[in-house]
């Protein structure tokens, strides 16, 4: 793996085969019956390996016996992980020929092919690439994991464990930036691949910024013990930082493309099981149509506001002068979700929760990790009524000036925004997960990006309808940054287009701004490369299924129902929810139940 985030991301969000002949929650009966038993029995398993592996992970998704736990960082880990994935893989396919509950076969190819995909990427990433950890990052993610209002106060000094143990302070632990580099020098080897040059100098300079917000947690949540482990962390952070720019930084690479066989996992792990050219092909025509829907809004916008200039750009230009301060954007955003809200009830599009929705600032290293708007989902396991967070960033602290973002802080941005992240997005997709009660297969591991955020778009696409004009602009602003993103990020990890040719396209034509671009080209050349086109491919599946369901109940489809059959069935693949919606929804419609 080439960072820890990485190897606990591919632990935990896992796919199913395309095509797969499952279905979620096919009856009431089949989902109170035994078989979840059997099921979690299973899955309980390969929790409890991978938990041996990386601990914060189920720690993170409930497992309060796995808190401050630390991952396993000794040489011959990834060989050991191997071995034990493709025993535990063996027994999974033997219990799948035994097994005669088609609910339990169904959880074990899932679990199956998270196994396959975890190996597949430790045996590709070992062959392929230097072993080299955004260390610093990574331990600020896992330190502000539980340094957080979502995890229970008395789980939260669990921290000082955590950090001890990374510091080397723990007995028996050794600091972890010297292991990292340990393993680096270890990975060594011909035909080998470093780093990515522009992710590996990003990385040294964002270092300082998060040694003081792991410091800044630490006294937010006034946990003490952690002085020394502290001290520690600021000479190890600044060592791996020189480190990592006396050593790694000779061996990174200048090219940004990853190897061909790294890509197809990484498509394949995001849940995106069409061909790039084709997916590419289908996304430019949806680039087309959507900026003809913004060149259409444009002048209506100009026309109300009694601005002179019409065309996108101008109009742009002006929305994005309304800034909103700083100190004022989460209440302005808070008022903009109770007007959604009310617009939900008023118009029977989805069943939302009694509970408020929770919303903060980020902090300035959340932002330099995550520099734009993001759900922090709720904790999956034991949850006792803690909810997903809506965090609202400012821009990135990291950046240069000629990198600002303008892309979040106005008035138009907050709709799309909100209904993308909070409700009727996100939030209501963990809530709903949550809620409903499904096995620990399809809580833990039927997970993927096409199925997330195509609910999410979906969710934009929603409330569009009864949004401002304005916001209904910035919303077909972000449908078509969705749009360029699935040709963008496969046209340059292919070799297909040039970056300057794909800036050109995110600040000519979506009018997005400089750091905005910036961000979304690292995201498709290395930080998450095939990530990206998850969102619009995901999209259009949901709105095919939607229309395929209209024209199938005709005058008897129900918006409300559909919507909220939608989120009933958790975060699982989407051939899995249209299955359920064929099967269960439209007879269900018809019969009148």
């Amino acid at each position: 793996m080439k960072t820890f985030a990485a190897a606990i991301a591919l632990a935990t969000a896992t796919i199913l085969p395309a095509g797969a002949a499952m279905a979620q929650n096919a009856s009431t009966d089949a989902a109170s019956a035994d078989w979840i038993e059997t099921s979690n029995a299973y899955t309980e398993k390969l929790i409890e390996f991978q938990a041996g592996f990386y601990p914060e992970s189920a720690s993170s998704s409930g497992y309060e016996q796995y808190d401050g736990m630390t991952f396993d960082y000794s040489p011959d880990s990834t060989e050991r992980y191997i071995a034990g994935a493709k025993a535990l893989r063996a027994e999974f396919a033997a219990a799948m020929a035994s097994e005669s509950n088609t609910f339990v076969k169904q959880d074990l190819a899932i679990l199956i092919d998270s196994l396959d995909r975890s190996i597949l990427s430790s045996e590709l990433n070992e062959r392929m690439m230097l072993e080299w950890n955004e260390l610093p990052q990574s331990i600020f993610y896992s330190i502000g994991t539980m340094l957080s209002d979502q995890t229970a106060e008395n789980r939260r000094a669990s921290a000082v464990q955590l950090l001890n143990r990374y510091t080397g302070v723990a007995d028996g632990y050794e600091p972890y930036t010297e292991l990292a580099k340990a393993r680096f020098e270890a990975s060594r080897g011909d035909g080998k691949i470093g780093p990515y040059r522009v992710e590996v100098e990003e990385s040294i300079g964002k270092i300082p910024t998060f040694a003081a917000g792991i410091r800044e947690l630490f006294e937010k949540y006034d946990i003490d013990g952690a002085e020394e482990a502290l001290d520690a962390m600021d000479r190890q952070f600044a060592d791996y930082g020189e480190w990592t720019r006396d050593v790694v930084l000779p061996a990174a690479r200048d090219e940004a493309r990853l190897p061909e066989e790294l890509y197809a996992l990484n498509l394949r792990n995001v849940g995106i099981d069409m061909d790039p050219r084709e997916a590419m092909s289908q996304a430019r025509r949806g680039f087309y149509e959507v900026r003809a829907q913004m060149e259409a809004l444009a002048p209506q916008i100009a026309e109300k506001n009694g601005w002179p200039e019409t065309d996108m750009a101008s109009v742009m230009t002006r929305l994005k002068q309304q800034t909103i301060p700083n100190d004022e954007i989460e209440e302005f955003y808070r008022g903009v979700n109770r007007e959604l809200e009310a617009k939900v009830r008023e118009n029977d599009i989805v069943s939302l929760p009694d509970s408020e929705l929770q919303m903060r600032v980020a902090s300035v290293a959340e932002s330099a990790a995550q520099p734009a708007p993001h759900m922090r989902p709720p904790r999956l396991i034991g949850n006792t009524g803690e909810q997903g967070t809506f965090v609202l960033t400012v821009g990135n602290p990291t950046a240069s000036a000629e990198d600002a973002y303008d892309d979040f802080n106005f008035p138009a941005a907050s709709w799309t925004l909100s209904a993308h992240e909070a409700r009727p997005g996100h939030e209501m997709q963990f809530a709903a997960l949550v809620e409903n009660g499904v096995s620990l297969a399809r809580m833990l591991y039927a997970f993927n990006s096409v199925n997330v955020e195509g609910w999410a778009l979906y969710a934009e696409a929603e409330m569009m309808p009864h949004e401002p004009i304005e916001g209904q602009f910035i919303a077909q602003q972000f449908r078509l940054l969705r749009a360029a993103r699935a040709f963008l990020d496969p046209a340059l990890n292919l070799g297909l287009m040039t970056r300057e040719e794909a800036e050109r396209v995110l600040r000519e034509e979506a009018l997005f701004s400089p750091g905005m671009t910036k961000q979304e080209l690292d995201r498709y050349q290395f930080r998450m490369p095939g990530q990206a086109g998850s969102y619009y491919y995901g999209y259009r599946k949901l709105i095919d299924l939607r229309v395929e369901t209209e024209l199938a109940l005709g005058e008897d489809f129900d918006e409300k129902a559909f919507n909220d059959f939608l989120l009933s069935q958790g975060i699982i693949p989407l051939e899995l929810i249209a299955k359920a919606v064929r099967e269960e929804f439209i007879p269900a419609q018809r019969s009148g139940s």
